[in-house]
């Protein structure tokens, strides 16, 4: 039998949350239908819910002294939500050895249960001051890692 890598064994953990979000009367356009740019903020709301959780919220990074900022995002719409709607996110957080932040998202219709959205996004981590792209996992995110046995 193959031993498995330590990537590999990193991988098998995942850490997800999800969160309920009410669909707001201004995010719907005149036929009551969400507008596609709100399901790129509804995927924030699921990173602010993550990070809430599992204490790597924007301001526990900018504490540390980086920034994470967005580098590469996707959507994959499937069903529309609508004003009234409640929209369940559920962010995943993808492990890798590199210096980012990878995470998935689906979206369901909370009344149906109906997948409406699938997604992901990239985000590197940047030393606040002189917004220096860090290629190696800064000291604070090794360590959040190995406590939540993503090492």
């Amino acid at each position: 039998m193959q031993s498995r890598s330590r990537v590999e064994k990193a991988m098998e953990k995942e850490l997800c949350v999800k969160t309920e979000i009410r669909v707001r009367f201004n995010e719907a356009d005149p036929l009551g239908i969400v507008w596609h740019g709100h399901y790129i903020r509804f995927f924030e709301d699921g990173r602010e819910a993550f990070g809430s959780v599992h204490g790597l919220g924007y301001l526990d990074v900018y504490n540390e002294g980086y920034v994470t900022p967005i580098v590469s995002v996707h959507c994959d719409f499937k069903r529309p939500l609508r004003y009234g709607d409640t929209v369940i996110v559920e962010a995943t957080y993808v492990n890798s050895e590199s210096a980012k932040l990878k995470f998935i998202y689906r979206l369901y219709n909370a009344k149906n249960n109906e997948l409406v959205a699938t997604g992901s996004t990239i985000q590197v981590f940047l030393e606040k001051k002189l917004s220096t792209l860090q290629l190696t996992n800064p000291p604070f995110f090794e360590k959040w890692k190995k406590q939540n046995g993503l090492d």
